[in-house]
This record gives C-alpha cells, structure tokens and sequence, in this order.
C-alpha cells in the first residue's frame, strides 16, 4: 500500500502515535506508542502480558494514528491487521526505537529491573487502508 505524498514524513519522523486494539468486548482501547515503517508494516514493540498485546492476539485488526505535532490537522490513519507477532529481535528494536525517540539505545536504563521481568514482542501491522 503506498503512503500518500507529503505524508511519508510523519512515519519516518520520531513521532508518538496512537495505537487502536479491540478489547475483548469490541470497544476500542487507545495506547500512545513508539513505532517505525519498514515500507510494508507498520512495527510496534511491547511486552507480552500488556493489554495492546493480548487485544492484537485475539483480534487481529488495528489502527495506527500518526499527528503532526508542528500542525495537529495534518496526520495519517493506518488501519490493517497484525500480520506477524514474533519475539525474535524484539528486544533489539526496542533499543533501537529508545535510539530513535530519545538518542540513547538502553530502553531499561530507568527501570533496568524491568529487563528479566518482561518479554518483548514485536507486532507486525500490515495497513490495507490509509486515510
């Protein structure tokens, strides 16, 4: 799916965005994120056991929302469905997105009780809508 000209920007820059899962009853359940674009999917990374990771495991569909923050009227939806749920790599990319958000590559370095604690998990979203 092509990302819309001029809009490109908005998923290369180190932006929070606004993940959309279903909950168990169908309502949605809004989380601010990191994430990145590889050209095809659209990757955030969260520990296994969270509520986004447990809704994208049951059901599959989610919308990522990405705002400008120099022009709040300027954004690009995505909406699609999970396409690939792996652990391999994703405590790497978690570091990397630490790198990418906040110039430093230890994502534990304020909570570094947390790292035996948690399993990281990337999800792989593939947009099959883009408004």
């Amino acid at each position: 799916m092509n990302i819309p000209e001029g809009k490109s920007d908005l998923l290369e820059r180190p932006i929070v965005a606004c993940l959309v899962t279903l909950m168990p009853d169908n309502q949605p359940q809004a989380t601010p994120v990191w994430f990145d674009y590889d050209g095809t999917h659209i990757l955030i990374n969260t520990a296994k056991g969270r509520q986004k990771d447990l809704n994208m495991r049951a059901r599959p569909q989610a919308t990522l929302l990405v705002v400008d923050p120099d022009n709040p009227y300027r954004y690009i939806e995505l909406r699609g469905v999970v396409d690939e749920i792996t652990e391999d790599g994703a405590l790497e990319h978690i570091h990397a997105l630490c790198f990418r958000y906040f110039g430093r590559e230890d994502f534990y370095a304020n909570s570094p009780e947390l790292r035996d604690k948690e399993t990281r998990v990337i999800f792989k979203i593939k947009p099959e809508r883009i408004v």
